[in-house]
């Protein structure tokens, strides 16, 4: 590893570890009632593995077939039973058995028939010892109506939580979502605070809601967020890949 590498990130970690504790402080919540995700898609392994030694136990991709030879990477590299990856992604239905394997939490689900891939992909791998549990999911929500983008209307949410709670394959754990496309975050994540409010009076045990990136995390945690999914502020900008 690249010592140049590590010490670049130790330093942009401890930033960002500084702006989710000063935005937790400023909204009288505690530091712990946030999780910062590093986003590592379209990074090395090899980072995953220095923010592993930094303290880092949970990490974001979002395409399947980059992050399945991550995991293996990391795997072969690091004894780390306690590692966690999410899928943050939108996610195909035929790429759900696969992520089933590897994925301890799916935060991008957007309808019943990604529930019914999701559902058979996680027993596919519990019958095979690929894992050992059920798989926890956000339902993702989308903020300006528009799911054409991924997320499902809020009027719909109830429905698709209805799905994932009678499911024993799946934990529904909340709810996640990205501020729209030149939209304000603070009305925004207002607006997400009053939908998540209203799904955990209907869904008691499913109160976690990831929301904030690079750019807003500051208003989410603000609206409540209990997960900030952060890349470029940790790892810089994304190299140039193909699509």
């Amino acid at each position: 590893m690249s010592g140049a590498r590590r010490a670049e990130l130790a330093e942009s970690l401890a930033a960002v570890e500084a702006r989710v504790a000063r935005a937790c402080a400023d909204a009288g919540r505690a530091r712990d009632a946030v999780e910062l995700l590093p986003v590592t898609k379209f990074f090395p392994s090899s980072d995953v593995e220095i923010l592993y030694g930094l303290g880092a136990r949970a990490f974001a991709e979002s395409r399947e077939q980059e992050a399945s030879v991550k995991v293996a990477d990391v795997a072969a590299a690091l004894d780390a039973p306690d590692i966690r990856w999410h899928m943050v992604g939108r996610l195909q239905r035929n790429k759900a058995k696969a992520v089933a394997r590897w994925a301890s939490v799916v935060q991008s689900v957007d309808g019943h028939k990604l529930v019914d891939a999701l559902e058979r992909g996680v027993r596919a791998a519990l019958d095979d010892g690929a894992r050992s549990g059920p798989l926890s999911v956000y339902l993702q929500v989308s903020l300006d109506g528009d799911t054409s983008r991924g997320g499902v209307a809020a009027a719909d949410l109830a429905s698709l939580g209805e799905r994932v709670s009678a499911s024993d394959s799946l934990d529904c754990a909340g709810l996640m979502a990205v501020a729209p496309l030149g939209a304000d975050a603070e009305r925004a994540f207002a607006d997400l605070a009053g939908i998540r409010d209203r799904f955990v009076a209907e869904f008691p045990h499913s109160g976690a809601l990831s929301a904030g990136m690079t750019g807003d995390l500051e208003a989410a945690i603000a609206h409540g967020s209990t997960l900030v999914r952060v890349g470029t502020a940790i790892l810089g900008s994304r190299p140039i890949v193909s699509p």
